[in-house]
């Protein structure tokens, strides 16, 4: 949802500013990029992007208790859990009233949040929750603005394994108690989130910590300092092949800032969603696994058809997004509606996409392969990852035809 939705409208109180000033002690708990999630001593959350299921893009603020149960009970029998879909995500509207305590409650539509995670945990699957740095959400609801590690510890408590942290309220606060100032709103902001990943750390529980910022402040710079899993590098995402192409496309040049533990986040699936034609929802699948990107569907999974299944299912395409090295692809070549991506895997083959973002089909004319930019100097062997067939040794002549609309993946081999 749209971070501009239903801001708060809160000053800014002394409190507040004095709480946040003494984060910065908080970075000896936070360490390198690598293990700013290690919450448990050796262990790095999300090792791999986080992969599962959204409320937001189906039901929004219509989510109850039954819709998460039977959710779960869907990734099941889909056999989504055992691809790897294994996050159910609660988003915004959850959120009920704050007791004498100053402790959250959930509302009317999840009447038991314990109870609920644990129905999501019997069925192998892990519980994700929901919350902003102000104190209302973008949806109208209570934040966790002054009871970060209240909240927190509520969470653990639930047995909650994930948190997505928007900024939406904090916006205002931001810009009541610095107007005109970008560089003192950005460390507020950074403040902020470094205190709930600071309260997270205390509970003891390992929750992934993923920010949903919008990609302000060049956050990909900054994100891994203040405990983040991943974080959102654009606006959102829409079931539109405009929107999603360009959200995922711009996402060129990211690459050195992903890696075990985090990565770049640039909004939750759309496959199934919309009007999205097959050939546009393989092209969306093929871009988010080469950008090693988290894998959050959020379709309706009552209604999720076989092809679609294939698609968000498909074992190759999966394990190019999952592979345990963290490349994230990047572009190596553009003309005109043509695209092609590389990213390296870890048993040293290459993953290559092919793009036509145009409204034409092509067979790619006189576009050659750039094998020595793809790190080939002589013609490797090629796999195609849809068809799940040999396409044999790739060079020059390889000429595939792609709809409007469309993409080629391959695992590319010398």
């Amino acid at each position: 949802m749209l971070a501009q939705s239903i801001l708060c409208q809160r000053k800014c109180s002394v409190k507040m500013i004095a709480r946040v000033l003494p984060l910065l002690l908080c970075a000896a708990l936070v360490g390198s990029a690598g293990t700013v999630s290690a919450q448990t001593p050796g262990v790095t959350l999300a090792a791999t992007p986080p992969m599962g299921w959204n409320s937001w893009n189906f039901f929004a603020g219509r989510v109850t208790d039954k819709d998460i149960r039977d959710t779960a009970d869907l990734l099941v029998s889909t056999g989504m859990r055992d691809a790897g879909y294994v996050y159910v995500n609660i988003d915004d509207t959850w959120e009920g009233e704050r007791d004498a305590q100053g402790i959250i409650h959930t509302n009317k539509k999840f009447p038991d949040m314990k109870a609920l995670s644990d129905y999501v945990h019997s069925k192998g699957l892990k519980l994700g929750i929901y919350s902003s740095p102000g104190d209302k959400t973008c949806a109208g609801f209570l934040g966790s603005l002054d009871h970060e590690y209240q909240d927190a510890q509520t969470y653990a408590d639930w047995g909650i394994d994930y948190l997505k942290y928007d900024l939406c309220g904090f916006r205002t606060l931001q810009n009541a108690k610095a107007p005109n100032n970008p560089a003192l709103q950005n460390r507020m902001m950074r403040d902020a989130y470094t205190l709930m990943h600071k309260a997270m750390l205390k509970t003891g529980r390992p929750m992934v910590y993923s920010l949903c910022q919008y990609g302000l402040d060049a956050v990909w710079d900054w994100a891994p300092e203040v405990g983040a899993n991943l974080w959102r590098t654009t606006g959102d995402i829409q079931a539109n092949f405009d929107k999603m192409s360009l959200i995922g496309l711009r996402q060129a040049g990211l690459s050195k800032f992903a890696g075990p533990g985090h990565w770049n986040d640039p909004d939750m699936l759309e496959v199934g969603n919309g009007r999205l034609t097959l050939d546009e929802n393989r092209f969306h699948m093929t871009l988010w696994a080469m950008l090693a990107s988290p894998l959050l569907a959020g379709n309706n999974l009552t209604a999720m058809t076989p092809e679609i299944g294939a698609i968000l299912m498909n074992k190759q395409v999966i394990a190019v997004n999952q592979d345990s090295a963290g490349h994230q692809g990047d572009r190596v070549f553009e003309e005109g509606p043509i695209q092609i991506w590389s990213r390296s895997l870890a048993d040293g083959s290459v993953a290559v996409a092919i793009f036509n973002t145009g409204e034409d089909s092509t067979s790619l004319r006189n576009i050659p392969l750039p094998l020595k930019k793809l790190g080939f100097q002589s013609a490797p062997h090629a796999l195609d990852l849809w068809t799940n067939k040999s396409v044999g040794v790739l060079d020059a002549t390889y000429k595939p035809t792609l709809p409007r609309h469309s993409a080629v993946f391959l695992k590319v081999t010398k």
